[in-house]
């Protein structure tokens, strides 16, 4: 019997023989030495029996390791299924801590997905576009999840990756997808130009983008700052807006147009909040406390408009395109120029964020 690189070749019909018979245990492991010559052939055979597992066993019988695996795969193929089985239903609770979906999830959901579907049918070169990134997923959280993760994906940012990471945050905090569909019932109602939530969510970036930021801010709260700035960055290269991580945004928001928008770090805007491209609410001074403004609730920020330092501009104020705020505006007023000044304390308490009209209240009445 010859042994070529660790493999037992036969020389004669009998040597092929193991020591335990022609039905011996296939857990039996023979280790054989042979050394040959041409005119004398002699062996020196030592075998060796052990437990070692057979490769059969192996693959029938997974490692720990392996068992561990499967038990995570298990786990999450139970999440994506309790995910997927609302498909159809799209109500009732999910196993796996994923939330209720309640009634107007689902309604904007169903809503989504048939506007999707006309629009596959009335133009048929989107369909692939429209089944890839809406009707293929069963719920809106794998939409947006997919939707945002092929918008930020890069050579380090993996959109597989990045579409789990998504989806995780939205497991972890429903509050972020309970606000998103605020950010996309705000841009439906207050933006003329959006007719359908399709739009809204496929093409629209200040949505987009606010979305991206809500992904970073809880990843700024979960202390993986890091990759909360670098969701920024990434956010700031395809979008064209730069909002910090730890900026706090709150829920109804509308960013209409979007680009140049630049919200700092200690920034705060309040619920209903609407802006449009090029605002700025920046920083003063180089310290580690509060230097960033703080937007009351639904207001209206018009396009151009920066503001400036650690102020407060109150709930339901208009600032006029252009404008500079330097200062702390009061509740229900309207304020433009540079440096802003107030021209009209409003008497109606409305948010002016919901009607967006930025020609009124700014002229002043006159006689001639």
């Amino acid at each position: 019997m010859l042994q070529l690189r660790g493999t037992v070749v036969p020389s004669t019909p009998h040597e092929g023989r193991s020591a335990a018979g022609p039905a011996g245990p296939s857990h039996v492991h023979a280790q054989v030495v042979v050394r040959a010559n041409r005119s004398q052939r002699t062996q020196a055979v030592a075998v060796r029996e052990s437990s070692a597992p057979s490769r059969q066993s192996l693959i029938d019988t997974p490692s720990s390791n392996t068992l561990a695996g499967l038990d995570w795969a298990k786990q999450r193929s139970g999440s994506w299924q309790a995910e997927d089985s609302s498909h159809d239903s799209l109500t009732g609770q999910h196993s796996a801590g994923l939330r209720t979906i309640n009634a107007h999830q689902a309604r904007l959901w169903s809503d989504i997905r048939t506007e999707a579907k006309l629009d596959a049918e009335t133009e048929p070169l989107l369909a692939s576009f429209l089944h890839t990134n809406i009707l293929a997923h069963p719920s809106l959280g794998k939409a947006l999840s997919h939707l945002l993760a092929s918008k930020m994906q890069s050579r380090t940012l993996l959109g597989t990756q990045l579409m789990r990471l998504i989806f995780d945050a939205y497991q972890d905090d429903s509050s972020i997808l309970e606000a998103g569909m605020a950010d996309m019932e705000a841009a439906k109602e207050r933006d003329p130009a959006c007719d359908k939530y399709t739009q809204c969510i496929l093409y629209f970036k200040g949505f987009q983008a606010i979305q991206c930021q809500r992904i970073a801010h809880w990843l700024w709260k979960k202390d993986r700052k890091m990759l909360a700035i670098a969701l920024q960055s990434r956010m700031s290269e395809v979008l064209h807006v730069d909002i910090h991580p730890a900026a706090q945004l709150g829920s109804g928001v509308l960013i209409d147009h979007a680009t140049g928008v630049v919200i700092g770090e200690t920034a705060v805007v309040g619920d209903n909040v609407s802006m449009l491209h090029h605002v700025t609410l920046g920083g003063s001074g180089t310290g580690k406390g509060i230097r960033h403004p703080t937007i009351g609730d639904g207001a209206l920020l018009g396009a151009g408009v920066s503001v400036l330092g650690p102020i407060r501009v109150g709930a339901g104020c208009k600032v006029g395109a252009g404008s500079v705020v330097v200062k702390e505006l009061p509740d229900y007023c309207v304020a433009v120029g540079v440096p802003a000044r107030i021209i009209k304390q409003l008497q109606v308490k409305r948010e002016p964020s919901i009607d967006m009209d930025q020609c009124d209240d700014f002229i002043l009445d006159y006689v001639i």
